[in-house]
C-alpha cells in the first residue's frame, strides 16, 4: 500500500473518530440544550474557525460556479440540516433499536448512490465489504436494546424518517465527492458548514428565546467548544480523504463512526460492555482491511 493512500485511509478513519466522539460529547450537551440551538452554536464556532483560515489560504471568498455553490448548499441542506431534522423526529415515532438497525445502513446507501450517481463500480470487494460493514453497524447498534421496548407512536412513518435521514448522510459524502475534483476541501468545509449554520439559525433563535443561558455548567459548555472544534476535524479530514478514493471506499470508513462511539462510551461515560460490540468492531474492522486490498 502506498504512503499517500494510508495517509489518506488515516484522514477518513480520524474523520469518523472525531463524527463519533460526538455522539459520546452529544449525551451532555442535549441533557443542556435545546437540539437546534446546540447544532447553531456547533457550525457557528466551526464557521468561526473555518472562515478565517480560508480567507487566509485564497486570499477571500473563492470564486464559485452557480453549479458547484448549489451542490455545495445541497450537501449542507442534507447532511447537516434534514438529517438532524428527519432523524429527531423519527427518534419521537419509532423505537431506538429499529433506527439503529436503519442507521447502519449508511454505508449501503453510499455504495448504492455511488454506483447510481457517479458511475463507480461495484466490484466484489467493495460489496462483500459494504455488506460487512453494515452487519457490524447494526450490531453495534441494534444489540442491547430490549425486545419489549417501545416501538413508538407511529413505527412505520418514524422508519422512513429515519430512512430518509440514512440518505440525507450518503448525499453528504456523494455531493462533496462530486465537487471534489474542483473544489479545495476546506473550501467545502468552511461553506457547508456556514450554510448549515444559516438553515440552523431560525430555529436556535426560537429556542434561545425561552432558553436560561444560566443553567448551562462549564463542562456543558466545553462539550458545546469541542462539538465545533471536533467538526472542523472531521469537515477537513473527510473532504480531504474522500477526494482521493471512491465514494464507495469512504463509505466503509464511515463505518469507524458508531466502532468510536462504542469504544468512547465505554471508556469516558463508563458504559457496560456487551459481546456484541465486540463483534461489531471486528466486523469493522474486516470490511475496512477487505476495502484497502
Amino acid at each position: 500500500m502506498g504512503k499517500t493512500l494510508l495517509r489518506t485511509y488515516v484522514e477518513l478513519s480520524s474523520a469518523m473518530v472525531f463524527v463519533g466522539s460526538s455522539v459520546v460529547v452529544g449525551k451532555v450537551i442535549t441533557a443542556n440544550f435545546p437540539v437546534f440551538l446546540a447544532a447553531a452554536l456547533r457550525f457557528a464556532i466551526a464557521s468561526a474557525i473555518l472562515l478565517p483560515l480560508l480567507l487566509k489560504a485564497e486570499h477571500g471568498i473563492p470564486s464559485l460556479g452557480k453549479k458547484d455553490a448549489c451542490v455545495l448548499f445541497l450537501q449542507a441542506f442534507a447532511g447537516n440540516f434534514l438529517f438532524s431534522i428527519l432523524l429527531l423526529y423519527g427518534l419521537k415515532l419509532t423505537s431506538a433499536a429499529e433506527s439503529g438497525i436503519i442507521l447502519g445502513t449508511v454505508p449501503v446507501m453510499i455504495g448504492l448512490l455511488s454506483f447510481l450517481f457517479l458511475k463507480e463500480s461495484l466490484t466484489w470487494n467493495r460489496g462483500i465489504a459494504l455488506f460487512i460493514t453494515t452487519v457490524g453497524v447494526v450490531a453495534i447498534s441494534s444489540i442491547g436494546m430490549s425486545p419489549s421496548s417501545a416501538q413508538g407512536a407511529n413505527p412505520l412513518l418514524g422508519n422512513i424518517l429515519v430512512f430518509g435521514a440514512v440518505t440525507g448522510e450518503a448525499l453528504w459524502t456523494i455531493l462533496g465527492k462530486a465537487v471534489s475534483g474542483r473544489v479545495k476541501p476546506l473550501t467545502i468545509a468552511s461553506l457547508t458548514s456556514c450554510f448549515g449554520l444559516v438553515l440552523f439559525s431560525p430555529f436556535a433563535v426560537y429556542q434561545a428565546g425561552s432558553f436560561n443561558f444560566a443553567t448551562v455548567t462549564p463542562s456543558s459548555w466545553a462539550a458545546v467548544v469541542y462539538y465545533g472544534l471536533g467538526t472542523v476535524g472531521a469537515y477537513l479530514l473527510w473532504y480531504q480523504g474522500v477526494s482521493k478514493v471512491p465514494a464507495s471506499t469512504a463509505g466503509v470508513f464511515s463505518g469507524v463512526q458508531p466502532v468510536s462511539a462504542v469504544v468512547l462510551s465505554i471508556i469516558l461515560l463508563k458504559e457496560p460492555i456487551l459481546w456484541s460490540y465486540w463483534v461489531g468492531i471486528a466486523g469493522e474492522l474486516s470490511a475496512i482491511v477487505l476495502m484497502t486490498q
